[in-house]
């Protein structure tokens, strides 16, 4: 009876590993990519929306985010920035493949 009870931890560990990362790491990206794109809201007073966009476009690529999260937007007044995209990231599980769509924005007043 020990010996099913440690056969089945065993499993349910190797099935939390594989899950949290197939699951973990869109939404590890996805948190990674938005704090990117705080710290350049941060300092948007000082660069233009060009350099914005090209620093961002590098953080995607390096973090192997699909082609679509190139594709961002920037919006300025006097008083507000807001930068934000879209992409979806495909997860797969046994007998079953998800689409994410991922919507990160950001918004900083002056």
């Amino acid at each position: 009876m020990v010996a099913r009870r440690r056969g089945a931890a065993k499993l349910v560990v190797v099935a939390l590993i594989y899950f949290g990362v197939n699951v973990g790491g869109p939404y590890l990206r996805y948190y990674q990519f938005r704090d990117a794109m705080q710290q350049q809201v941060r300092f948007a007073e000082r660069k233009s929306d060009a350099e914005i966009i090209t620093s961002l476009r590098l953080k995607a690529d390096s973090l192997e985010l699909p082609a679509q999260a190139q594709r961002l937007r920037i919006r300025r007044t006097p008083s507000r920035i807001t930068v934000w995209g879209e992409y979806v990231e495909t997860i797969d599980f046994p007998f079953v493949t998800r689409d994410i769509t991922f919507r990160p924005v950001v918004e900083r007043a002056f």
